[in-house]
């Protein structure tokens, strides 16, 4: 099966002579695959999603969309390719929530920058997807934290991507919607076929529902793979700086861990 995103040995930082952000960086995505990124603050976890994203520019190596650089793609070519949710969405205006989620149409339209039937069926199908059509004419800024998290789902899957790319979205959320997103996130992957990465601070919860986990520690990879082969105390505590012990969780057999005190 031929990856859908290759990052081959990518290097970044902000400026020439400063202590590098990133270095070394090659992984590959498979069709369908869910990779979660950990890692501490500083370690180099959302600047990676920029540089996926096209947002920022690598110093060294090269991204790749199946056989065609990164750097190739014009940006409403890129949008048509890969979707980014960011942790951060604020809205200026009480936008209804098929209004944002009609936003990820935006590189599929034409000359006049119109929705046609197309569009709004696409719009609708994203929302069946994320389960929020019955939000559809709802104020964004009525939503809760995971409803809004779900339509921001719902507008990058609008955008018809190969790619989905996904900074902290559990973040601020409770226990019940930090599960359904993970479930969520799970669902897209496999029924469509989409590569995701997704950023994360819940180890727990990207050991239950990724396929593999890469491990960043100071803007390097420090261990790429399963769940089972990554999740270990020894690479948890070295990464974290934490002493922590990792058991598997009686309800699923996947890692889990807990903190020594």
């Amino acid at each position: 099966m031929a990856p859908t995103l290759t990052l081959t040995d990518i290097g970044f930082g902000y400026g020439y002579g400063e202590a590098r952000i990133l270095e070394h960086i090659t992984f590959q995505v498979l069709p369908g695959e869910i990779i979660g990124i950990l890692g501490p603050n500083g370690s180099g976890k959302s600047t990676l999603l920029k540089l996926m994203d096209g947002i920022l520019s690598p110093r060294e190596g090269e991204i790749w969309i199946r056989e065609r650089r990164l750097t190739d793609f014009k940006r409403s070519e890129l949008a048509r390719e890969m979707a980014m949710v960011s942790q951060e969405n604020h809205f200026r205006f009480a936008f209804s929530v098929m209004e944002v989620v009609l936003m990820g149409r935006f590189p599929h339209l034409g000359k006049m920058g119109f929705e046609g039937k197309r569009d709004a069926a696409a719009a609708m199908e994203a929302l069946e997807a994320t389960h929020t059509e019955h939000l559809a004419h709802r104020s964004v800024e009525e939503l809760s934290g995971g409803e809004k998290q779900r339509v921001l789902i719902a507008r990058a899957l609008a955008q018809e991507p190969k790619v989905i790319l996904l900074d902290e979205p559990t973040s601020f959320l409770d226990l019940k919607y930090k599960r359904e997103m993970f479930r969520l996130i799970t669902t897209l992957g496999k029924d469509k076929g989409l590569s995701v990465v997704v950023v994360s601070h819940d180890i727990d919860l990207a050991s239950q529902y990724c396929d593999r986990v890469l491990l960043l520690k100071n803007g390097v990879i420090h261990k790429l793979g399963t769940p089972d082969a990554v999740i270990t105390a020894p690479d948890i505590a070295e990464v974290y700086d934490c002493p922590v012990h990792v058991d598997q969780n009686p309800a699923t057999g996947k890692p889990r861990v807990s903190i020594i005190r």
